[in-house]
């Protein structure tokens, strides 16, 4: 089975990762959209654009179905997205509130993109949930910018809010902040369980056993950082533009 996913960089190879270790027997296609990243800081109108590009895009590889590996796009377009195409379209949030409410967690957190907390995906369906806007993250992260200062004050500016509000359980409601889990565990000095949606997402979903493992990593500018943070990410594996024109190797 073809399965293709897309997020506006390497946020979405955390999802595609934890799909190959729960489901390793399928041909997945990745598309990230890095050219036109951080989506979390562009208007509705922007991101409609792109999303409807990024499905159009995997829709030309043939895929069967498709994971909105972004959690700014799941927010904002996820239901259009499954009532305007065809195929069945999965995003990355869905199951993360549903395996929510099926638990009971208390003192609850959530990070995400500007764009994620502004819809309020996730305040209107779980009760007493602390959001927090994360907005330099995913910059900071393609950019390869974690072991910073910079970066140590951006987690301070924003988990600090949460910290202080002693919350158990926090959410990464963005595909790129599990690159960040280190950092933000030593931040709460360990003290809390972060949820990664993608690890929710993957023990959600009922494929058939297939062995037909493939792997087909696209992105719209695979410039030399990209290629470094997916070698980090996903080893040595080899890497295409958008267009074909070149392969490159991670």
């Amino acid at each position: 089975m073809k399965i293709g996913l897309f997020d506006s960089g390497i946020g979405g190879l955390t999802v595609l990762k934890e799909l190959i270790k729960i489901h390793p027997h399928h041909h997945y296609i990745y598309y990230g959209d890095n050219l036109n990243m951080p989506y979390g800081n562009k208007s509705r109108e922007e991101l409609f654009v792109l999303a409807n590009n990024n499905v159009q895009f995997l829709l030309n590889k043939k895929v069967d179905l498709i994971i909105i590996a972004c959690g700014t796009v799941s927010s904002n377009f996820g239901s259009y997205l499954k009532k305007q195409y065809s195929l069945p379209i999965y995003d990355i949030i869905t199951p993360t509130i549903e395996y929510l409410n099926q638990n009971n967690y208390e003192d609850l957190g959530l990070i995400a993109t500007r764009a994620t907390v502004k819809t309020q995906t996730f305040s209107k369906k779980i009760n007493k949930i602390k959001e927090q806007e994360c907005p330099s993250f995913v910059s900071l992260i393609e950019n390869n910018q974690i072991k910073t200062k910079l970066c140590e004050q951006e987690l301070n500016k924003y988990l600090l809010p949460l910290k202080e509000a002693k919350i158990k359980t926090l959410i990464l409601g963005c595909t790129h902040y599990p690159l960040l889990d280190k950092e933000i565990l030593n931040f709460f000095d360990s003290q809390i369980e972060l949820l990664n949606m993608g690890t929710i997402l993957a023990n959600n979903l009922n494929f058939s056993k297939e062995t037909n493992y493939q792997l087909e990593l696209y992105f719209s500018n695979p410039n030399k950082q990209i290629l470094k943070n997916v070698k980090d990410i996903m080893g040595e594996v080899k890497i295409y533009s958008k267009d074909e024109g070149d392969i490159k190797s991670a």
